[in-house]
């Protein structure tokens, strides 16, 4: 039985090179989001470190630093955190990391843990090119965390958001509520952002949580612009254009309403949902 409602909310960061500094402020705002009584907050993509050489601040889930400070501060308040993402460290590779995200259960304990399934590997006209395959070895699994009477979550990043199919099978695991750390271009986000982030909410009758980087960053600016979305794709909050902490109500009962107007998930016909090529074959 889900509770009725409860408050949620996303932790806007500005990381830069500095790891104690990044590590200090989203501290801050996590006790600053806890004092707003959220039972669930959300960080961003990469957020313990952006500099030259990621890979020197790359920790072990669980076990690492920042692993602990998210464990103390869960434990702490009684909350829920989905720690964003951060590097983790690949034992025997001096090369690539993995981005990872972790589910922190309120006492304290590691509840799930998801490693990006898709590299960003791009190029943006007026941004650039990204490879991030280069130092990025991408994940092989599909992870959702059940948070009790709170729901379950469905785990992604960044990019991850581009392909519907991933969120479309969380939905039909059962996820409530997908959960979207991010560091979304400027270039990209003014234009593909919110429409993305709504229709994932609309089409799997989900709230969505999105949570992107602010700032000038040394190779490019991050768009930002956090923010919370209900299955009916209504912007609940959005953050300004600094770090901080956006709240809103995640409401059971109005979840199940909406689910119960346009039954996306119920309607669907897998049994025609193969390639016409495949179908031939």
């Amino acid at each position: 039985m889900l509770k009725k409602s409860y408050l949620a909310g996303v932790v806007q960061l500005d990381p830069r090179d500095n790891y104690e500094e990044n590590l200090k402020m989203a501290e801050e705002l996590i006790e600053e989001g806890a004092a707003l009584g959220a039972k669930l907050l959300v960080l961003p993509e990469v957020w313990t470190y952006q500099g030259p050489r990621p890979i020197d601040h790359a920790e072990d889930i669980p076990g690492g630093r920042c692993f602990a400070m998210l464990s103390r501060l869960a434990a702490k308040y009684g909350i829920w955190i989905h720690g964003g993402s951060i590097t983790e460290r690949i034992p025997g590779d001096d090369v690539k990391t993995y981005n990872t995200t972790m589910m922190i259960a309120p006492d304290g304990t590691l509840a799930a843990k998801y490693r990006k399934l898709h590299a960003f590997d791009v190029d943006v006209e007026g941004a650039g090119s990204y490879r991030e395959s280069d130092r990025k070895r991408t994940g092989s699994e599909i992870v959702t965390c059940d948070m009790g009477d709170m729901g379950k979550a469905g785990l992604s990043i960044c990019y991850d958001v581009r392909f519907p199919e991933l969120f479309r099978l969380q939905a039909l695991e059962g996820a409530d509520i997908l959960c979207l750390p991010a560091a979304f271009l400027l270039m990209t986000g003014k234009d593909h952002w919110e429409p993305l982030i709504r229709a994932r909410a609309i089409e799997n009758g989900c709230y969505v949580l999105a949570v992107g980087q602010c700032g000038q960053k040394p190779t490019a600016h991050m768009y930002g612009h956090s923010m919370i979305v209900d299955p009916w794709g209504n912007v609940l909050a959005m953050a300004a254009d600094r770090p901080g902490v956006s709240v809103a109500k995640i409401d059971c009962d109005f979840l199940q309403k909406a689910r119960n107007q346009l039954y996306t998930l119920s309607n669907r016909r897998p049994d025609v949902y193969t390639l016409k090529k495949t179908r031939e074959d």
